[in-house]
């Protein structure tokens, strides 16, 4: 093995071997994804697709790891490819300054997802895409939340779903509830109010999950994964929904998944 990678031998034999061929998408670059981004290239990963359309802003400075004052202005995905570069120089980074939906076949080729997104639209398309090629799909996501008379609260989740287990919506965590009342609100939400910290903590547990998921270093994966943060008390938990799911998916069967069957009529 490498030198460079002997301190996280622990992983297991061919370990690093399995990281380095793996092939790994991350659907947006900003708090989340950039954290995500910055971890897997000082893991060993070499294989990325990245997706981002956006370039950063004044205002992403307090979260977006990797991006400097001179780089307002400048795309998310080169701030990405550039840190990635910076640690494994011969890695294969492809960026897509698209939504993922424009570009399918690149994220059809995945060996693992991680969604960094804001709604739960963005969540729910990721995740049915992720089911029908049988992609294992890992989701971040934090938010705050103000009450009149208490302190913000500051909340997030990090879920792993994969084939044929339960997904988000046995989790309750998207519900049509949630996506008819952000249908409604779309274009009114306004700026959502992001910190560095959390972001942090989300994604560290999702890059361990799926590291974890590649090498079986825990000898105890499994799947479904729902992990709630609660950033005032400053835990990660399971979270009580784990313990009345399904034992098998209930909306996306596994035999639905794979590629489409054309047939002529």
């Amino acid at each position: 093995m490498n030198t460079r990678y002997q301190r996280q031998s622990f992983l297991g034999e061919g370990s690093q071997t399995v990281i380095e061929r793996a092939l790994i998408g991350i659907v947006g670059l900003g708090g989340g994804g950039s954290h995500i981004v910055q971890q897997t290239a000082h893991i060993g990963f070499k294989h990325y697709a990245v997706f981002d359309p956006q370039t950063a802003e004044d205002t992403n400075l307090n979260r977006l790891i990797g991006a400097r004052l001179v780089d307002i202005g400048r795309e998310k995905l080169k701030i990405a490819r550039r840190i990635i570069k910076g640690l494994q120089p011969d890695a294969r980074v492809l960026c897509q300054r698209v939504r993922w939906q424009a570009a399918p076949d690149v994220l059809a080729a995945c060996d693992i997802v991680f969604g960094c997104v804001d709604s739960f639209q963005d969540r729910d398309e990721l995740e049915t895409f992720c089911r029908r090629h049988l992609i294992l799909y890992i989701d971040i996501g934090m938010d705050i939340h103000q009450v009149d008379g208490d302190p913000p609260r500051m909340a997030g989740q990090v879920i792993l779903s994969a084939p044929g287990y339960p997904c988000m919506k046995c989790l309750g965590f998207i519900t049509p509830e949630k996506l008819a009342r952000e249908a409604q609100a779309y274009g009114v939400a306004g700026a959502r109010p992001q910190v560095v910290w959390p972001n942090g903590v989300l994604a560290s547990s999702a890059v361990g999950l799926a590291v974890a998921a590649l090498t079986c270093w825990t000898q105890n994966a499994r799947a479904p994964v729902y992990l709630c943060y609660d950033g005032n008390k400053n835990l990660l938990t399971d979270h009580v929904r784990l313990q009345f799911t399904p034992k098998e998916c209930q909306h996306y069967p596994l035999a639905s998944g794979g590629s489409a069957i054309v047939t002529a009529l």
